[in-house]
């Protein structure tokens, strides 16, 4: 399987380039183009009506689709914010400090940052477990979720900085023995790139991820699922969280809406999402799903890894699931990076793992020409 034809814009902007880092910025289809195009024609033809058409009718399709996508029960418990930073200030808003949370050792930059400073400011206490070794890491991971000494649990279910997938979040949220445990799983690279049923635990966890990487709808458009009864009123909130009570006039005590949209922000360019829905509508069209391109995937990787030289040790090793990247851990990173991208090859790295990110506009021709770069260089 390859979509490589609905990318057209992408590759005729520069026919040579070799793009392997789908999990950083993912190329946009022609339909991401498309439907930012009407959001600037629905602006213009509707001025301040626009909210109506945006609030009725562009929110709720794409909140149905990203439900669809992730096995939701009810697409009013999902709300969209530009980042996942803004949602997990606002979690953690609703939590008395210092707050006792407990993480990996591989969480994003946004969550690493974002706690750390916590930790200066005494208003947190971090206990980050490692990734590695990865063979045991969920049964540590485990043990100290089971142990519920924790306020907050905050997780990645496919870790950036390896590519390394969880096999089973569903048990990791189901063991926080205290219900008033606020879980939070991070889902970005899992969006859309490897299978994902979040039914058995809709009403227990958080779930945030959005449309940057492998639902290549671009930056500023993400969204949080907010399971029923959790965080109900956020210290940190905006007028979209209110919104449904505009109407009612402003009250002696501040007014939430029930739903997800209790953790909305303040105004945001709403152009991500018409890019989101468009780009899963089309997907839904052609009959692609998570499945299908995980498994494209899983082949190109294959491939890669069976003709490419040695770069370096595969993290994690090859017996583990993982997402839709490969990570290679080498000395020699940043220069093969700069070596890649002088030959017109898209990657990046991280310290000393050098990434390569799959995705459907890539074929077998394409992992052969890297191939051949590769030799070339090493």
């Amino acid at each position: 399987m390859s979509l490589k034809g609905s990318f057209s814009r992408y590759f005729d902007s520069d026919p040579d380039r070799l793009h392997f880092a789908a999990h950083s910025h993912h190329p946009w289809p022609d339909v991401a183009y498309e439907a930012h195009q009407q959001y600037w024609l629905d602006s213009v033809a509707l001025v301040d009506d626009k909210w109506t058409h945006i609030f009725g009718e562009i929110i709720p399709e794409a909140k149905a689709l990203v439900a669809g996508v992730l096995g939701l029960p009810d697409p009013t418990t999902l709300t969209f914010a530009p980042n996942t930073h803004d949602f997990l200030v606002r979690i953690f808003s609703c939590l008395e400090p210092p707050v006792r949370i407990l993480s990996t050792g591989s969480e994003f930059h946004s969550f690493t940052r974002q706690s750390r400073r916590w930790e200066e400011a005494g208003l947190a206490i971090v206990d980050r477990i490692p990734s590695e070794p990865f063979d045991d890491f969920e049964e540590r991971f485990l043990r100290y979720v089971e142990a519920g000494a924790h306020d907050l649990v905050y997780f990645s279910s496919v870790f950036y900085d390896s590519g390394y997938a969880i096999s089973d979040v569903a048990r990791l949220v189901g063991s926080a023995p205290n219900p008033s445990t606020y879980v939070v799983v991070d889902g970005y690279h899992e969006f859309m790139a490897i299978p994902t049923d979040l039914s058995s635990i809709a009403d227990r966890a958080f779930y945030v991820s959005g449309g940057y990487k492998y639902a290549m709808a671009g930056e500023g458009v993400c969204f949080l699922h907010a399971p029923p009864g959790y965080g109900e009123r956020p210290v940190d909130t905006g007028w979209y969280a209110g919104f449904g009570q505009l109407e009612s006039g402003v009250s002696d005590v501040v007014a939430y809406d029930k739903d997800g949209s209790r953790f909305a922000g303040a105004t945001y360019d709403p152009s991500g999402i018409y890019r989101l829905r468009a780009v899963l509508t089309w997907l839904d069209e052609v009959g692609v799903d998570s499945k299908a391109i995980h498994d494209h995937v899983s082949t190109l990787q294959q491939s890669f890894l069976d003709t490419s030289p040695e770069i370096g040790e595969l993290v994690p090793p090859a017996r583990h699931e993982r997402g839709n990247f490969l990570t290679f851990r080498t000395g020699s990173a940043e220069k093969l990076y700069v070596s890649l991208h002088d030959r017109g090859v898209i990657t990046d790295y991280r310290g000393d793992r050098l990434r390569f990110g799959f995705g459907v506009y890539q074929d077998s021709d394409d992992v052969k020409r890297l191939v051949e770069i590769i030799h070339d260089i090493i």
